[in-house]
């Protein structure tokens, strides 16, 4: 069985690459191809977190993996990831294990990477200011994934910890041509903002209608079964598209609060999620129809994105003759 700690896999990974793939996977999510039973998750309620297992199959990257992964929003601050797990990929011939591979890097940067295409199929061409909500790994990946599909020039960083933001802007400014700033707030950060990403683990909403520029493409992979994201106004009025619908659209805890809650509530229906990224790529749904009109990609995670990335780090580490080779 092939070892791959974190480091390795970081190195291993193509960003370019994997967007790239993560758009064949998607389109296979969505036209059934590939077999992705649902997530199921082990509570622990006295933390807030849990622990959920992500199998997956993917005919075209020819893998077959599951994914256990924690999230414990609690550890935010501390010297611990909000993510942790790990990966097991298997021969899709034998069944037989053949990789281990740490799960946090790939989880931050397929997630990344995925919003990444969503800005590419969504987002106006001419994207140039981004705003990234939230200061924690995630807020990283995405801040660089997003430059590889618009031509960003502009990036705010706004947090519940002002230096935080601060910490964050002046790293990416010294590994990124682009300019980078730290903004007191939310709000602040979004003004004009032609992409906005939120990374939070917010109780109330850190995207709001109000703050909202037309035209604004609006990413949101966090996750708190407190609260949410976005607020009702933005998804009423935006056009919502997500990775999966019955992934997205699961009971509590599984699917979005972002959707889940509106939906409870009254303020949309199940069919308001316009369409999957699959169907986008595939062209079977249209996209963004006008330039002022609202975008929101709503991320729960599936499992044939990490399928995806999973294909291209055992690829990449055979081919340089990277990681330990063990025996169960």
């Amino acid at each position: 069985m092939l070892v791959l700690p974190r480091a390795q896999v970081e190195s291993l990974l193509d960003v370019d690459a994997l967007i790239d793939a993560l758009a064949q996977a998607m389109a296979d999510l969505s036209a059934g191809r590939a077999s992705v039973p649902d997530r199921v998750a082990a509570l622990v309620p006295e933390e807030d977190g849990f622990l959920a297992a992500m199998p997956g199959y993917v005919p075209s990257s020819k893998v077959l993996m599951s994914k256990l992964m924690s999230l414990f929003p609690h550890n935010a601050g501390t010297r611990l990831p909000t993510h942790q797990g790990v990966i097991v990929a298997f021969d899709p011939h034998t069944g037989a294990p053949t990789a281990l591979l740490d799960a946090i890097a790939i989880t931050a940067i397929r997630t990344g990477a995925c919003s990444a295409l969503s800005a590419r199929l969504l987002a106006r061409e001419n994207a140039a200011v981004l705003a990234i909500l939230g200061t924690g790994v995630q807020a990283r990946s995405h801040a660089r994934a997003m430059c590889r599909v618009r031509p960003i020039r502009h990036i705010r960083i706004a947090g519940r910890d002002p230096a935080k933001a601060k910490q964050l802007a002046a790293e990416l400014s010294s590994s990124m041509d682009v300019a980078v700033e730290a903004v007191s707030s939310y709000r602040d950060a979004l003004d004009g903002a032609d992409i906005a990403c939120a990374t939070t683990h917010a109780i109330e909403p850190v995207v709001r209608r109000a703050w909202l520029t037309p035209g604004v493409h609006v990413t949101s992979v966090g996750y708190n079964r407190a609260g949410r994201e976005l607020d009702d106004a933005t998804i009423a009025e935006a056009l919502v598209c997500v990775e999966s619908r019955r992934a997205a659209l699961a009971p509590f805890p599984a699917g979005s609060t972002d959707l889940l809650i509106p939906i409870r509530d009254g303020v949309i229906t199940a069919d308001h999620v316009h369409a999957e990224l699959g169907e986008l790529v595939a062209g079977t749904k249209r996209g963004r129809s006008t330039p002022e009109q609202i975008t929101v990609y709503k991320s729960v995670g599936v499992a044939v994105q990490d399928a995806a990335a999973v294909a291209l780090v055992i690829a990449a580490a055979q081919q340089q003759d990277i990681g330990e080779q063990i025996s169960l």
